[in-house]
């Protein structure tokens, strides 16, 4: 799990722009909207990268790298990037009424989206 706090370019009375990614090639972006004790994914991906981008609220972050690996957690909130690797495990709980967007690189759009979804038998987080 990468964590990156995003930035803001340039703010001025209208409002601001920030980056969310840059250099990256992005398949699909999806909006995910998550009721406050909501748990998401509990799955991995064999081909494909995925971005989770925290618009509103707060989520505890669950990965782990393959089944052997150590399971580690952490609290996002808004402005935050998470980046899930090829073969990460990853989960996320909201812990209040949240908002992300998913953004893939890889098989994962439209009616593609569960051909690179690989569930866990065993939840990180439940």
């Amino acid at each position: 799990m990468e964590i990156h706090s995003t930035k803001i370019n340039f703010e001025d009375a209208r409002g601001q722009i920030r980056d969310i990614l840059t250099h990256e090639q992005i398949d699909a972006v999806t909006l995910i909207t998550y009721a406050a004790g909501a748990v998401r994914a509990n799955h991995y991906h064999e081909h494909s990268i995925q971005w989770d981008y925290v618009i509103s609220g707060k989520l505890e972050c669950y990965t782990r790298d393959g089944f052997d690996g150590e399971l580690r957690t952490q609290v996002i909130s808004a402005g935050d990037v998470v980046k899930h690797p090829i073969g990460e495990h990853h989960a996320l709980k909201a812990l209040e009424d949240s908002v992300t967007l998913s953004l893939t690189k890889g098989p994962r759009n439209g009616e593609d989206y569960e051909k690179d979804v690989i569930r866990l038998e065993q939840p990180l987080v439940s």
